[in-house]
């Protein structure tokens, strides 16, 4: 095993956070979660919109996983909580690369792995994208891209970021298959829409992992988190079913969720995708646990 660190978390109790924090602690490293209510004990408190972080809290640290961030698929998109997911994001990402600038030469962290996804690249149809492809139009492709931006101070002051673009994270515990599993379990599942759109997945397993890999390897700039084998919504339900034992032969109209979701964030969810390769992953060396969706399946179903 290598050196323990001392990784400051935000977001630490979120699907992926809580995860990760597991995962470290196990692995020997300690863990300070960053939170925004009053601190406790082995505890940092920030504030992005009163700018409230004390940088002397940092000092110590190796490294920060900024992973805060208003719930896309939590809400309608109304003006107000499409701001919310925009500042949720950049202020607090702008604040802590401001903090980690003022105390990176007096034995604060030099590794920032900040959060993104890849909805910067906009709904495309069958082109493999890659960190390489430009970034798209549209809501999330718009957030994505401060959000990334927010890390310059940062940068500019020599700490190493890496912007974690992540895809649809595969859990029981939460996000979209937790969703999914009571309808299918009742055989009631189906494609969504024409079933043609492609969903980059990753496990939650590989998502972790794919971080605690980040910490030490020498990668800065966009990263994709996604599985290497992306697959239409087509194929993820026939595959979710087949797991489950049960038929998929629901298909899922569009005019449902848009309905209820309203339709920008039933398109960006559900209906449109983005074929998206982990090429600096995989050229660093990075071993995924589950390549495939069966072998996702068949280890996250077991749970």
């Amino acid at each position: 095993m290598s050196s323990p660190l001392t990784v400051a978390v935000s977001g630490s109790t979120g699907l992926i956070g809580s995860a990760l924090v597991a995962r470290l602690r196990a692995d020997g490293h300690s863990v300070v979660p960053m939170v925004r209510r009053p601190a406790r004990e082995g505890e940092i408190h920030y504030d992005p919109h009163s700018g409230s972080l004390d940088p002397e809290n940092l000092i110590g640290l190796d490294a920060v996983v900024h992973l805060a961030g208003a719930g896309i698929g939590d809400r309608r998109w109304t003006n107000a909580y499409r701001r919310e997911i925009l500042e949720s994001r950049t202020l607090s990402t702008s604040l802590i690369a401001r903090s980690m600038a003022e105390v990176v030469n007096r034995g604060g962290p030099r590794t920032l792995l900040s959060g993104s996804a890849i909805g910067i690249y906009g709904a495309t149809d069958d082109e493999e994208l890659t960190e390489r492809s430009a970034a798209g139009t549209g809501f999330l492709a718009d957030v994505c891209r401060d959000w990334e931006a927010a890390t310059a101070a940062a940068e500019d002051a020599g700490v190493r970021v890496a912007h974690l673009r992540t895809g649809i994270v595969l859990s029981p515990a939460g996000g979209a298959l937790k969703k999914l599993l009571p309808l299918f379990r009742l055989g009631l599942g189906g494609r969504m829409g024409s079933g043609r759109q492609w969903q980059s997945w990753i496990s939650i397993d590989d998502q972790v992992g794919a971080i605690v890999f980040l910490l030490t390897a020498d990668i800065s700039g966009p990263v994709n988190l996604t599985a290497p084998s992306p697959v239409t919504n087509a194929e993820l339900t026939t595959a979710l079913a087949s797991a489950l034992s049960r038929p998929a032969i629901v298909p899922i109209p569009s005019f449902g969720p848009r309905l209820l979701l309203g339709r920008d964030l039933a398109d960006a969810l559900l209906f449109t995708g983005q074929r998206v390769l982990p090429n600096r992953l995989t050229d660093a060396g990075f071993a995924f646990e589950h390549g495939t969706l069966s072998e996702a399946f068949t280890s996250l179903l077991r749970r």
